[in-house]
C-alpha cells in the first residue's frame, strides 16, 4: 500500500513538473519579430511586436513597422488563451491572430487590415538578433497656442470631376499646409463651424454642387490645433466667398452619444499629436486616431449620419479605434471601384456596432441646437 502511494505521489510530482514546464513555454511576453509579405507585389515589411504585462497582469503590446518609419503603435487589446493569442490595433484597423508552436519561441499567425488575411510568423528575438527600431523623428512643432492665424496665401480652384475621393488635410508633405480635395462650400462651412448640414440654412443651391480644391499656407509657423484650423478657414470663407450669416436657435432631431453600461472600449492615444485622423477603409469601415469624443461626434455628424450629434460621454483625452458596420445605403460604385467587402451583409448596423465595438451608445433625441442662417455668399473670388 505504501509503495502504491509513493508511486502515486511521484507521478503527481512528475505531472506538476511537466505542467510547470508547459506553462513556462506558453509565456508570450517579450519582443517578437517577423516579415509581412504584402499583397500585389509590394515590398515586404519587417514587423516588431513588444508584449509586456501591466501591474494588474493584463497584457499590453506595441507594434513597430520598421520599414514604414518604426513609429510605436499601441495595441488596443491583446489576449492569450493557452497557446492562442489575439491582438487588435484599432489605430490602423489591424488584427493579428497567432498560435505559439514548438518550444514557445515561434508564433504562427496571420495579419488582417481591411482585406484578406496575410501570413505573419513571429520569432522571439534576443538582444543579439533583435532588429534595430528607427529613432522616431522629432515631433512637429506646434503653432503657438495663443496665435490667431490667417492664411497668408490661398489657392482656390474648381475640382477636377475625374478626381476620386474627398479630403480635408493639414500637414501634407511635412508642412503646415491646409489642403482640400472635392469639397463643396457646405463641406467647408460645416467643418469650419463644427455644425451639421441641417444647421446651415438660407444658402443657394450651388453650395452643395460646386466643388473646390484648396491649398492654403498659414501666416505663422508650426502645426495648428483644431481651433486654429477652423479660425483660418472661417476667415478664408469670409474673404474669398464673402460669407456672412447670423445665428439662431432651432429644435432639431439629433443624436446623443453616451457611454454604454459595459463601459468604453477605446484605446488611449498619448502621442501628444495636435490633430485627429479619420481614415476611410471602404464602405462602413473607418480607422480613428488621436480623436476626442467631441471630434468623433463632429465626424459622425459631418460624414456618417443625417443629423447633428451631441457628445454626452464625459470622456476626456484622445483615443484610437476602428469602427466596422453595415451602411444603410451604398453610393453607386465607380467604374474602377474595388469590389464590396465580402462580409458587408453580415455586419451589425451602425448603432449596434458603436455599442458592441466601442462601448458607446448612439441614440435619437430632440435637442435645441444653434443654426447658421446665411445672409450673403458668393462663388470664390479669383486667386
Amino acid at each position: 500500500m505504501q509503495s502504491a502511494m509513493r508511486k502515486l505521489m511521484l507521478w503527481m510530482i512528475g505531472f506538476a513538473v511537466s505542467s510547470g514546464g508547459a506553462l513556462l513555454a506558453q509565456n508570450i511576453t517579450g519582443s517578437w519579430q517577423g516579415t509581412l509579405q504584402s499583397p500585389q507585389g509590394r515590398p515586404p515589411l519587417r514587423i516588431v511586436i513588444k508584449i509586456t504585462r501591466a501591474d494588474d497582469e493584463s497584457l499590453k503590446a506595441v507594434l513597430y513597422s520598421i520599414d514604414q518609419g518604426g513609429q510605436p503603435i499601441n495595441a488596443s487589446s491583446i489576449s492569450q488563451q493557452g497557446s492562442n493569442m489575439k491582438m487588435a490595433v484599432a489605430g490602423i484597423g489591424g488584427d493579428y491572430e497567432g498560435r505559439l508552436i514548438g518550444d514557445g519561441n515561434t508564433i504562427a499567425g496571420t495579419w488582417t487590415q481591411g482585406g484578406p488575411a496575410m501570413p505573419l510568423n513571429l520569432t522571439r528575438s534576443t538582444p543579439e538578433t533583435a532588429w534595430a527600431i528607427p529613432e522616431p523623428p522629432p515631433p512637429p512643432k506646434p503653432m503657438a497656442a495663443d496665435a490667431n492665424p490667417s492664411f497668408e496665401v490661398a489657392t482656390i480652384k474648381p475640382s477636377n470631376p475625374d478626381t476620386p475621393g474627398q479630403s480635408i488635410l493639414v500637414g501634407r508633405g511635412g508642412t503646415n499646409l491646409f489642403t482640400t480635395t472635392n469639397t463643396t462650400l457646405n463641406d467647408l462651412i460645416t467643418f469650419a463651424y463644427g455644425v451639421h448640414l441641417r444647421q446651415v440654412t438660407g444658402g443657394p443651391g450651388w453650395l452643395e454642387t460646386e466643388k473646390y480644391d484648396i491649398t492654403a499656407k498659414p501666416d505663422q509657423a508650426g502645426i495648428p490645433n483644431a481651433t486654429q484650423v477652423r479660425t483660418m478657414l472661417q476667415k478664408l470663407l469670409a474673404e474669398r466667398f464673402h460669407l456672412t450669416f447670423h445665428r439662431d436657435k432651432k429644435e432639431l432631431a439629433a443624436y446623443t452619444i453616451t457611454v454604454a453600461k459595459t463601459g468604453p472600449k477605446l484605446a488611449k492615444n498619448e502621442t501628444g499629436g495636435m490633430l485627429p485622423g479619420f481614415g476611410g477603409r471602404g464602405p462602413g469601415n473607418i480607422a480613428v486616431r488621436n480623436s476626442t469624443m467631441e471630434e468623433f461626434a463632429g465626424f459622425l455628424q459631418g460624414r456618417i449620419v443625417d443629423r447633428p450629434v451631441v457628445d454626452q460621454t464625459g470622456l476626456s483625452g484622445k483615443f484610437d479605434f476602428t469602427l466596422l458596420w453595415r451602411p444603410d445605403q451604398l453610393a453607386a460604385p465607380g467604374p474602377n471601384a474595388p469590389p464590396l467587402p465580402a462580409d458587408l451583409e453580415s455586419r451589425a448596423d451602425l448603432f449596434t456596432a458603436i455599442q458592441e465595438q466601442l462601448g458607446l451608445k448612439l441614440e435619437a433625441a430632440k435637442a435645441p441646437v444653434e443654426v447658421l442662417v446665411i445672409d450673403r455668399v458668393e462663388k470664390a473670388s479669383e486667386n
